[in-house]
């Protein structure tokens, strides 16, 4: 394949890998989030595909103590994708963090230098040597098809290899997820890394994020198909519309805690802090919808100020989202939606696995018809935009007739990509549906069109 062939290249002409030691060759693809969403942070069940487009990365040791990137990626995209580092400016969290915010060309160095952090911190003994790792990837930025840890697991694989690690599985998802917490500053939960790092071709993930716990893959039988449609318009889970929703998802935990007197604390136990208690773990996933419905939903403030939460409810139990005064809270609205979504995903689950053994129209339309509903609810949530609207909305007025399930915005929503159920042979809908909205002018559309496995089934390249 053509990364291989340019590290041949790179290690034969001696350009910035040296032709005496192995190199070691990782990839990580993207992911299209089926369904769950913003359930993640709230413990609950997502539906977690691959697609084809990924990051690959690769790592050779060097005798001098620094870390030498270069990311052909960022480059193209006018950032500086060429960054050397010393290895020993590495040790402290805070020292990381000033580094990768230096500058915006740098910033997404986080991904990357946060990485041989975490195996400094974690693994003092094993890492004696600077670094050289180079990056490339097809996966589009800020479309909510997790490029951030694409890019994450593609290079903690690699270094750790390199070093003589073994990171795999749930290890290298909670790693990587720590890293995108802790230093990039960003708010997520483990879905995105844990789909990239387990997925299967042609297979989905179900996962229960308390904290990471994957379920059987499901083969969705051969008669559905996913696509995505990444409608052009950026998503950044950084964003303040995804920030706000997570918050407010926090506080109607919080205030439910309250309302029956249940004590809430810090966990200290693991390294992403986060705050537990003895009714429901800390997870709003695991409160039953029913109760929601007859206990809490209408007593729950539909919106919160930062000052009015603070004080009557003193803490926020959230430690990576910090509340601001400039934003209106919809309490009500997320924490609706994290028990509601969570319900919905334990169904559409059930019904994949069901129809992977005895199909039925009925079953693919139940199905279509669940992602409809989290697509709207997003909108509930503050977490819609007008570009992938309008690509559901075409979705729903192709409909079953022309093959077409259900649709639904993806990830964090506000922007990005919207994921697709449809009948396997519904290409040249598909086609048309992305060509109506590319002619509608909201942004330049890309389509994903099939899976490929994650980074473990990949494995380790050695050149």
């Amino acid at each position: 394949m053509q990364f291989e062939k340019t590290i041949e290249k790179f290690k034969s002409e001696k350009y910035f890998f040296n032709d005496n030691d192995n190199i070691f060759i990782a990839r990580s693809p993207g992911r299209l989030d089926v369904m769950g969403g913003n359930d993640d942070y709230t413990g609950g069940l997502v539906f977690e595909s691959t697609i084809r487009e990924a990051t690959y990365a690769a790592a050779q040791l060097c005798d001098a103590r620094v870390v030498e990137l270069k990311n052909k990626t960022v480059s193209d995209a006018g950032w500086q994708g060429d960054v050397t580092i010393n290895i020993d400016e590495l040790y402290e969290e805070d020292k990381v963090r000033e580094i990768v915010n230096r500058s915006p060309g740098v910033r997404w160095t986080a991904y990357v230098l946060g990485n041989i952090h975490f195996l400094l911190k974690r693994f003092p003994g094993k890492i004696n040597s600077g670094i050289r790792i180079y990056m490339e990837s097809d996966v589009p930025l800020n479309r909510g098809v997790s490029s951030s840890a694409a890019i994450e697991v593609a290079v903690m694989k690699a270094s750790a290899a390199a070093y003589g690690i073994d990171l795999s599985g749930t290890e290298l998802a909670l790693a990587c997820q720590w890293v995108e917490n802790v230093i990039a500053n960003s708010a997520c939960g483990i879905m995105d890394q844990i789909a990239v790092v387990s997925g299967r071709e042609g297979y989905i993930l179900p996962l229960v994020c308390q904290p990471c716990i994957p379920e059987d893959l499901i083969q969705l039988p051969s008669q559905l198909k996913i696509w995505g449609i990444d409608s052009g318009v950026s998503h950044q889970v950084s964003g303040i519309e995804y920030e706000a929703a997570r918050a407010a998802a926090f506080m109607g935990y919080k205030i439910i805690c309250d309302m029956e007197n249940i004590p809430v604390t810090r966990d200290e136990r693991n390294d992403i802090p986060r705050y537990i208690d003895p009714e429901w773990n800390g997870y709003l996933a695991n409160l039953p919808r029913s109760l929601f419905y007859e206990k809490y939903e209408h007593a729950l403030p539909q919106h919160l100020s930062r000052q009015e939460y603070l004080e009557k409810y003193k803490e926020h139990t959230d430690p990576f989202t910090p509340l601001k005064d400039n934003v209106v809270y919809n309490v009500r609205a997320n924490t609706r939606y994290a028990v509601e979504e969570n319900q919905r995903v334990q169904l559409f689950s059930e019904l994949s696995r069901g129809a992977s053994l005895s199909s039925s129209i009925r079953s693919f339309t139940l199905m279509g018809e669940l992602m409809y509903q989290s697509h709207y609810a997003y909108t509930e949530c503050g977490l819609g935009a007008k570009a992938t609207d309008f690509l559901v909305n075409l979705c729903r007025k192709y409909g079953v007739a022309h093959g077409i399930y259900g649709a639904k915005i993806t990830g964090g929503g506000a922007g990005g990509t919207v994921a697709i159920l449809a009948e396997t042979k519904a290409d040249d809908t598909i086609a048309k549906i992305f060509n109506h909205y590319k002619e509608a002018g909201f942004g330049n559309p890309y389509l994903f069109d099939g899976s490929s496995n994650g980074a473990d089934h990949y494995g380790i390249v050695v050149k």
